[in-house]
């Protein structure tokens, strides 16, 4: 049974390197790490396949990320047991890493869609990236660009995240990080 892996994000170049595109970061290095190739763009975002895994960018910016999750998910018969969801959290410190399965959507508009779409019983992969000291300040934070250092730090997990998808039902206990 093939496992969807959903990166969240925003689409276009203005975002790419964004707190909030830290789940499409994460995509473009799994498709590289497991060498998966462009399938689609018809399912409202970019779709990519490896042997293990079908990889999802939605294209349908943040707050509709449920759309292209449902399509593919529909199409290919995916389990919500078998869907991986990698996101920013700005609940954790910066570089922290947490997995877990259903839940709330914690206020995350991405997580939102995919919930009022498919349900909430999938895992998540939540990556720490920092709150701003004011909460009027949340949205400028998080379509704000990584600085250098930030975004090394984002990019230590990468290799992390790969392992714990993997082994997604170990992830938790395994895999987690306190934060850089």
């Amino acid at each position: 049974m093939e496992k969807l892996i959903v990166g969240l994000g925003n689409p276009g170049e203005k975002y790419k390197l964004n707190r909030h595109n830290v789940g499409f970061l994460s995509i473009d290095y799994l498709i590289k790490e497991f060498n998966a190739s462009y399938v689609s763009s018809k399912f409202k975002g970019e779709l990519f396949k490896s042997d293990k895994f079908l990889f999802l960018k939605p294209l349908t910016f943040m707050n509709l990320s449920g759309e292209s999750v449902k399509e593919v998910k529909d199409f290919y018969k995916i389990k919500n047991k078998d869907i991986i969801v990698i996101h920013d959290d700005i609940d954790l410190k910066l570089g922290a890493l947490r997995f877990k399965r259903g839940g709330s959507s914690g206020g995350h508009n991405g997580l939102k869609s995919i919930d009022e779409c498919v349900g909430n019983d999938y895992y998540r992969v939540r990556i720490g990236v920092g709150r701003p000291e004011k909460k009027e300040e949340v949205i400028d934070y998080v379509l704000g660009d990584f600085t250098e250092e930030e975004l090394k730090c984002i990019e230590s997990l990468f290799p992390i995240i790969k392992k714990a998808i993997e082994n997604i039902d170990e992830a938790q206990s395994r895999y987690s990080r306190k934060g850089c």
